[in-house]
């Protein structure tokens, strides 16, 4: 038997368990806010693949609900032209493409006016009766959460919202980040989906979290024998998590002058992956024991004296400069940024979590934009012998092994070691020892929102984050927020690292951060 046949009779076996168990049953998803970008960029391609990879059995129906003058068939057209473009799987042949698009309908509608949630009723419950289906509906808010009230209230007018805990007729929505601009409009928005929702109806999608590299972290941190009696402050010294991206703000200045890296980033990408890597080992592999531990660790985190703010916390605004190659403006030159504004665009932080495992150990978080490329990356920073044998043959000054977990924008792992260099002397250099995603498995990563949207539909809630979480993430971005005034607003060149007030939060206890 060839070694390529070997590797066939070994993957494949686990590959059709995996699917037997995460097929969806019949269901109907809705999406608001269908004719926008998240529509046809994401939504639809993701849906798309999984039907290509066998996890949409039929029967199932797609309702999209927007206020444009469409109809099914022009729905169908404006979808058929972006999964040519976005499908990550390609465009298959016509006849596979268009059985998936008749599954595809347009209601219309404006999501303060009940005609058009009446038409929705009707539409979804003649589904279910013509495909001899339970009425399993999931709805997705690709909305401005100002629209979610309306929404909900709206579905429960027409009797759309289920909040038994029915596995044979479930309902479940699915929203975007942002999850509140601060924990009381946190409050007000959770507040608002319990009206209508339980708790374990929602989930609250963050595409981050569909990364294979951040499922990855818990497998790899317990399900290794060689890892898991390491990760702690006995052996850890430090914790880097930099989400890096060489682009600017573009056309989002709207939004993004009022929320900032800060909010933009911090509170939601930044702090799932903290999580992950924080959390203690669930009791279960399950979604409840999963995110309790979560949360755990964010109500662990120490929220630092305002006096002493500027020790642990950086934020910074580019200035023009060169981005591979190419001029790039200050942020105050970019469209629609008001020339006075003070809007951050790079945060760094140093974190403390005040438990058994981590005392002692910070955790340094870092994002911006303009920096010089795109990179997503944890660096845990091991701790380095405390005696060196090697010292009388002058190498004393050994490099610290680092394992980096590279999460975009190629997914992978690495671990750096000490190795003596060929020859007579006695000369060690980091050597590193490299696990590839694409190469090891030799296909490419599904995309995150087929992962996340196909949890939604099986009822497996743990890549999502829980209400307690997002507030426990906003207490701590609120108290920074809080004693933002009293931090100076530093600068950075475009295709710069950063500001040197970052260099200086590390290097403050004898630390650097690590090349990328």
């Amino acid at each position: 038997m060839t070694e390529n046949a070997s590797s066939i009779d070994v993957v494949n076996p686990f590959a059709s368990r995996f699917m037997r168990t995460r097929r969806a049953g019949p269901f109907a998803i809705v999406i608001f806010g269908a004719t926008g970008d998240l529509t046809a960029r994401k939504l639809v391609p993701a849906l798309f693949n999984l039907y290509l990879d066998g996890f949409l059995p039929e029967p199932f129906s797609i309702v999209g609900f927007a206020r444009r003058d469409w109809t099914s068939e022009s729905f169908r057209n404006a979808m058929s032209k972006a999964l040519d473009e976005f499908s990550r799987q390609g465009s298959p042949d016509e006849a596979t493409k268009s059985k998936f698009l008749s599954h595809l309908k347009y209601v219309r509608g404006e999501f303060d006016q009940p005609e058009g949630f009446e038409r929705l009723a009707a539409t979804v419950r003649k589904n279910a009766i013509d495909q001899q289906r339970p009425l399993n509906l999931l709805f997705y808010l690709a909305t401005p959460p100002s629209a979610f009230e309306t929404i909900t209230r709206n579905l429960n007018s027409v009797n759309l919202v289920s909040r038994q805990a029915d596995d044979d007729n479930w309902t479940r929505v699915i929203v975007e980040k942002p999850f509140g601009h601060s924990l009381e409009s946190t409050w007000q928005l959770n507040g608002t989906l319990h009206a209508a929702f339980r708790e374990e109806q929602v989930y609250r999608i963050d595409h981050y979290l569909g990364k294979e590299t951040v499922q990855n972290i818990l497998v790899f941190r317990l399900g290794n024998s060689i890892f898991e009696p390491l990760w702690n402050r006995r052996y850890i010294d430090s914790i880097q998590i930099t989400v890096a991206e060489s682009i600017g703000i573009g056309n989002r200045a709207g939004y993004f002058d009022t929320a900032g890296m800060l909010r933009d980033m911090v509170q939601s990408h930044m702090m799932q992956v903290f999580t992950l890597i924080a959390m203690e080992p669930p009791a279960a592999f399950d979604p409840v024991a999963i995110r309790d531990e979560k949360a755990k660790v964010l109500r662990a985190v120490r929220l630092p004296d305002a006096e002493q703010l500027g020790d642990h916390v950086v934020r910074a605004q580019y200035t023009s400069g060169l981005v591979g190659g190419e001029e790039a403006p200050a942020y105050l030159q970019e469209p629609d940024v008001p020339s006075e504004s003070e809007t951050e665009s790079y945060v760094a932080l140093r974190l403390a979590v005040d438990n058994w495992r981590w005392s002692g150990v910070p955790f340094y978080l870092r994002t911006g934009k303009r920096l010089p490329k795109r990179v997503t990356d944890v660096a845990i920073v091991f701790k380095t012998p405390p005696h060196y044998i090697f010292d009388q043959s002058g190498c004393s000054d050994l490099a610290p092994n680092v394992l980096r977990l590279r999460i975009q924008p190629h997914e992978g792992i690495s671990l750096s070691l000490g190795a003596k260099v060929p020859g007579q002397a006695v000369e060690i250099t980091p050597v590193r020892m490299e696990f590839d995603y694409d190469t090891s498995f030799g296909q490419s990563s599904p995309e995150a929102y087929e992962r996340l949207i196909l949890d939604a539909i099986t009822g497996d809630a743990t890549l999502f984050a829980r209400a307690d979480e997002v507030e426990q993430a906003w207490r701590l971005i609120d108290h920074i927020r809080r004693h933002w005034h009293t931090l100076p607003l530093e600068q950075y060149a475009a295709g710069s690292w950063g500001p040197n007030g970052a260099e200086a939060l590390v290097a403050r206890e004898d630390r650097q951060w690590v090349r990328l």
